[in-house]
């Protein structure tokens, strides 16, 4: 993949085998992997309940009917119980997702345009694939349609200001964005933005879509259930079945209803919603999915990732100031990471002002030749249920080696 190439200016391993919250390489190098698969490993590798779970579902007869098992209802309750949104659709990525929740904001709205914030990823669709340049909006790539660019507006992440001016032009189907973004370091969100997000999408007539796909990790519930936010659809990926191909987005139960009357089969064709494929909620990604939210992703086990987080961040203040480095750490639970400034940035531009590629390049390549591997070092390190004290003591201890050697 030519964006996972941009990140490596070295040769990437090639893994062998892996294990809890390791992967060896086809040269025998073991590594801590402390980017989890991009939040798709949070559960760590070969967890045993997945791997039974699995090897049951094809040893009774398949992984694939192109009809339903039990496993997608069970799934849907849990998810309904920890997101408070009831109803549920799957699909292969939380990419897919994205786009058909998207296609229902659309149909529900009968407006077009999509919001966005400046630094977002929500994968790689033609929808989202489109950035500011000098104000501007521009693709995100070639091979794209040149009309993307009229489909989205973008607005910096914090500014309610031009988000409500966005809004009163009155084209606007939904608000697309994450908890807290992570494509671009982690920027948090301030006191009271989600809230008065929340009551800008009521007030202008947009439904308000959260893309939990890389914060789910973070929280029982993600941040949805642990910031108490209030979408209209949710959308998951990755995460929710051990690194096993899933996504899914929720609905509240009026879109559910008008999901229900766009799909009627009785309609003309192309009044039909979009939506649907071959091997959404396959029973291999439904099994995959149950087991990991009632056996991995507990609220003991999430509560327990987020201490360790706690201590990761603890760790990495200590070093800045033992170093005299007027750095700023970032807390969200288990992931962890921070910023050449001495605060946190509130929007992609303040970002961008302190974000060193060179440093974090040096970062990745250091790290991975003393066994730590990040695939990703613009979020920062992410704990998972498979680590243990040890394992973060182990990347405080390389982390530190570097900063000193930066220093000297």
């Amino acid at each position: 993949m030519t964006w996972l190439m941009s990140f490596n200016t070295f040769p990437a391993p090639f893994v062998e085998t892996a294990s809890g919250a390791y992967f060896t390489d086809v040269d025998g190098n073991n590594y801590l992997d402390m980017n989890i698969a991009d939040m798709s490993m949070c559960t760590g590798y070969a967890a045993e309940p997945v791997v039974e779970a699995i090897s049951a579902r094809m040893a009774a007869g398949g992984h694939q009917f192109l009809l339903p098992t039990e496993e997608a209802i069970v799934v849907s309750e849990r998810l309904a119980e920890r997101f408070g949104l009831p109803f549920w659709q799957y699909t292969l990525s939380a990419s897919t997702a994205n786009t058909e929740a998207i296609r229902l904001a659309r149909s529900y709205t009968g407006k077009e345009k999509v919001l966005l914030f400046d630094g977002k990823y929500h994968g790689h669709i033609d929808a989202t694939l489109v950035a500011l340049n000098k104000g501007v909006n521009i693709v995100e790539g070639a091979g794209l349609p040149s009309h993307c660019t009229d489909t989205a507006d973008i607005v910096q992440f914090n500014d309610l200001n031009a988000t409500e001016s966005a809004l009163k032009n009155g084209n606007i189907a939904c608000i697309l964005t994450e908890p807290a973004l992570t494509n671009c370091g982690v920027i948090m969100p301030e006191e009271f933005f989600f809230e008065s997000l929340r009551n800008l999408a009521d007030r202008y007539g947009a439904l308000l879509i959260i893309d939990e796909t890389h914060t789910h990790v973070c929280a029982y519930g993600g941040l949805t259930r642990a910031w108490q936010l209030k979408p209209d659809v949710l959308v998951i990926g990755k995460s929710l079945s051990a690194g096993i191909p899933v996504g899914a987005y929720g609905l509240s139960r009026e879109l559910a209803a008008h999901f229900e009357a766009v799909t009627d089969p009785g309609l003309p064709h192309n009044d039909q919603l979009a939506t649907g494929g071959t091997l959404f909620a396959n029973p291999l990604s439904m099994i995959a999915a149950r087991v990991t939210l009632e056996s991995l992703l507990t609220e003991p086990n999430q509560q327990r990732t987020a201490k360790l987080g706690g201590h990761l961040a603890d760790g990495m203040e200590r070093i800045f100031d033992h170093y005299e480095q007027d750095w700023t750490v970032h807390r969200l639970y288990c992931r962890s990471g921070y910023t050449c400034a001495s605060q946190l940035p509130r929007n992609v531009l303040e970002r961008d002002e302190n974000f060193d590629p060179l440093l974090a390049d040096c970062q990745r390549i250091f790290m991975a030749n003393r066994g730590i591997w990040e695939a990703i070092t613009t979020a920062g390190p992410t704990v998972s249920i498979a680590a243990s004290k040890s394992d973060v003591d182990f990347y405080l201890g390389v982390f530190e080696q570097f900063l000193s050697s930066l220093i000297d």
